[in-house]
C-alpha cells in the first residue's frame, strides 16, 4: 500500500510539475495523498486481495497478522500504556473485592439480634458510583497531565478502604468503606476509559477493551488461585483483604511516581521555548 501510494504520488508530482506555475500541484498531490492515508479507501478491500487465489496468503496468516500489528500500533503509547495497565489490574482487584466481600461482611457482623445490611449497601455504592462517574465527566482539567497522578492519589484511597475494611471490627464503617471503594473505582475506571478512548479509533475500542478486559481476567485467576486457594498459602478472610489492599497500594504508588513525572515532564519549560509554553498552555477539557 504504501509502495502504491509513493508511486501514484511521485507520478502525480512530475505530471503537476509540468503543468503547474509551481505551488498548485504540490498542493493537490499533498491533499489526495493525505486523503488516501487517512481514509484508507482500499482497506477494506485488501483481505480479499491479498486472500485470493492467486495469492500466498491465508486468511488466517493475514487477520493475526493485523491484529499483531493494530496492538502494537495501539499500546506503543506510554499513555495510553499506562492507562490500560491501571484498566486491567484496577478490574482485576475490583472484582475480587467485590466477589468475597459478602463472605468478609459474614465474619464482621454481629452473631446476635443484627440485620444484615449486604445488599443495601451493595445498591448505595453502586448508585454512588454511577453520580460519581457522571460527575467526574464534568471536571474540566489537563487530564493528559494530571490524569495519573490523580489515579495513582485515588488508587492509594482505594487501598486504605480496603485495609480498614479488613482492619475494622464494625460492620457499619466496613459498609462505609466498601462504598467509598467502589464510588471510588467507578470514578477512576471512567476516567481511565475517556483517556484511552481518546488516543484511539473507533476500529480499535473493541480490540483495546478486549485485551484490557483478557487481562484483568487473566490476573484475577492468577490472584485466586495464590490467595483463595486453600492448599497453596492457607489465609484467612482478613489476610486475603491485607492482600488485596497491598495489591491496590502498589498499584498506587506506581500511578503516583508515574503521575508526578508526567506532570514534571509536561509543566517543566525548554530552555529555548519558554515564551511560546507561556502563551499556549495545555487546556482543560472534560471527560
Amino acid at each position: 500500500m504504501n509502495i502504491f501510494f509513493f508511486a501514484l504520488t511521485l507520478r502525480l508530482r512530475i505530471k503537476s510539475a509540468r503543468q503547474s506555475d509551481g505551488w498548485v500541484g504540490p498542493t493537490v498531490v499533498l491533499c489526495i495523498y493525505g486523503f488516501c492515508s487517512m481514509m484508507r479507501p482500499v482497506e477494506p478491500f485488501m483481505t480479499e486481495f491479498l486472500t485470493g487465489s492467486y495469492k500466498n496468503f491465508t486468511t488466517e496468516q493475514v487477520i493475526p497478522l493485523k491484529l499483531i500489528l493494530d496492538c502494537k500500533d495501539c499500546y506503543s503509547s506510554m499513555a495510553v500504556l499506562f492507562f490500560c495497565i491501571w484498566s486491567a489490574t484496577g478490574r482485576c482487584g475490583f472484582y475480587q473485592v467485590s466477589s468475597y466481600v459478602q463472605v468478609l461482611w459474614v465474619y464482621k457482623q454481629p452473631q446476635h439480634n443484627f440485620t444484615a445490611y449486604n445488599g443495601g449497601v451493595d445498591s448505595v455504592a453502586t448508585l454512588s458510583g454511577a453520580a460519581a462517574s457522571i460527575a467526574v465527566g464534568h471536571v474540566s482539567l489537563e487530564w493528559c497531565v494530571w490524569g495519573e497522578l490523580i489515579l495513582g492519589g485515588f488508587t492509594l484511597l482505594i487501598a486504605g478502604a480496603v485495609f480498614l475494611m479488613a482492619l475494622t471490627n464494625n460492620i457499619w464503617l466496613s459498609y462505609t468503606c466498601y462504598m467509598l471503594f467502589k464510588t471510588l473505582y467507578m470514578q477512576l475506571i471512567t476516567i481511565c476509559t475517556f483517556q484511552i478512548a481518546r488516543k484511539l479509533t473507533r476500529e480499535r475500542y473493541a480490540l483495546v477493551f478486549g485485551v484490557n478486559s483478557f487481562m484483568g481476567t487473566v490476573l484475577q485467576s492468577v490472584l485466586t488461585a495464590v490467595v483463595i486457594n486453600t492448599k497453596s498459602l492457607r489465609l484467612t478472610i482478613t489476610s486475603q483483604f491485607f492482600v488485596y489492599a497491598s495489591y491496590f497500594a502498589a498499584i498506587g504508588l506506581l500511578f503516583t511516581v508515574r503521575g508526578v513525572y508526567t506532570a514534571l515532564h509536561r509543566n517543566q519549560p525548554s530552555p529555548g521555548n519558554q515564551a511560546e509554553r507561556a502563551t499556549h498552555l495545555p487546556q482543560g477539557s472534560r471527560l
